[in-house]
């Protein structure tokens, strides 16, 4: 087949259907697939992807490519969408991780910053399997695992009657993330020196607890990680000053109509300070950015008739759109994911459309100056 006018995506699904390289990737192929890895300048300079460099990241990525196909289908469906961010972020992105886990000597923690229904869970899923197969365990910890039990925040909704639900600022156990992510920090990355190191508890969280309310579960028993993915709706945002808070909410942005409204979004800023220290122990920070904000609600309604439609229950369109606009009240995407985007803390921002494509996968000082 002549692939000169195809692209990555089109060789994949040419690959798939059956007129494979067995594995050996030909002349022209090589050619034209490190040609469109450099073709997007600024994703190309996200992955440290460079002309000298770029023939050895296609051959990399195609070699991962068909030794983990079959796995990752498990995960997602072998749709166009999927092949293009296997190729074009989750690749690069393990190989990228696995370079900078091998200058570290301990665990790399990746912190993974996306509000409802970006895809981080699927991401944490895939990259999993993919460093697996480079040779590196890892653990994904959510930011919903370290959630307060249901008895201490059954006391906090007494405290403060405006905690209606589990998921703002305060609801958490900071110094169990903390404790966590130190023992994970400290534990050997052989698997023979995690013979004799202490076993390491990562807490899980049940949300079907208490009737949706949620409460702790057992914890997941392991000896070791390389690469720790801790991702959450807010996790590495820090609290914006106050001035720029106060011009912010004078715009009132939905869903934020009252004063109460907007006390309530300066109380839980407050309550990001307590959280800095959890911040301090990531070594790095990706974005998965919607372009619209607002698609959040959509995609967990998407998600909700889908799991209604298995039979499983499930909240009305009313009810999602109430918990949704919650979160928001309290820490309102358009300055909180905007600010911390702004920050020099991000690494890398996928921006996200609402087919779930990635329309942009950048460094943070990119998008900053193409905005």
């Amino acid at each position: 087949m002549d692939r000169s006018n195809l692209n990555p995506v089109e060789i994949l699904e040419a690959w798939i259907a059956g007129d494979r390289p067995l594995r050996k990737i030909s002349a022209a192929e090589l050619e034209l697939l490190a040609v469109w890895e450099l073709a997007d300048e600024a994703r190309a300079r996200a992955f440290n992807i460079t002309p000298d460099s770029a023939a050895g990241v296609v051959r990399h990525k195609t070699d991962l490519f068909f030794s983990l196909f079959d796995q990752l289908h498990t995960l997602a469906p072998k749709s166009t969408i999927f092949l293009e961010t296997l190729w074009n972020l989750w690749l690069p992105l393990a190989m990228q991780l696995s370079t900078e886990k091998q200058s570290l000597k301990r665990p790399l923690i990746q912190g993974i910053l996306g509000g409802q229904g970006t895809g981080k869970t699927t991401l944490c899923q895939v990259l999993k399997v993919i460093l697996g197969k480079i040779g590196y365990s890892t653990v994904s910890i959510s930011l919903d695992d370290l959630y307060k039990t249901y008895a201490d925040r059954q006391k906090l909704q007494k405290a403060d009657p405006r905690l209606i639900w589990r998921g703002p600022p305060g609801t958490h156990d900071i110094d169990l993330g903390i404790s966590v992510l130190d023992n994970l920090r400290a534990s050997p990355t052989s698997e023979l020196a995690a013979v004799d190191h202490p076993k390491i508890e990562i807490p899980r969280f049940d949300k079907s607890a208490y009737g949706g309310a949620g409460d702790r579960s057992q914890p997941e028993i392991i000896c070791s990680a390389d690469i720790v993915l801790f991702e959450g709706w807010f996790v590495g945002v820090n609290p914006v000053a106050d001035d720029r808070l106060n011009e912010f909410l004078e715009t009132a942005p939905f869903p934020i109509s009252t004063e109460a409204d907007c006390q309530f979004a300066r109380d839980m800023n407050a309550k990001l300070h307590d959280y800095l220290p959890l911040w301090n122990r990531l070594d790095r920070l990706m974005v998965l950015y919607p372009r619209d904000y607002r698609l959040s609600q959509v995609w967990r309604n998407q998600a909700e008739r889908e799991m209604m439609a298995q039979g499983k229950s499930g909240m009305s369109e009313a009810e999602i759109n109430r918990f949704v606009e919650y979160f928001w009240k309290a820490l309102h995407p358009e300055l909180f994911i905007k600010s911390t985007v702004e920050g020099d803390r991000v690494d890398l921002v996928v921006e996200i459309l609402v087919d779930r494509t990635a329309s942009k996968i950048c460094r943070a000082i990119d998008l900053k100056s193409s905005n």
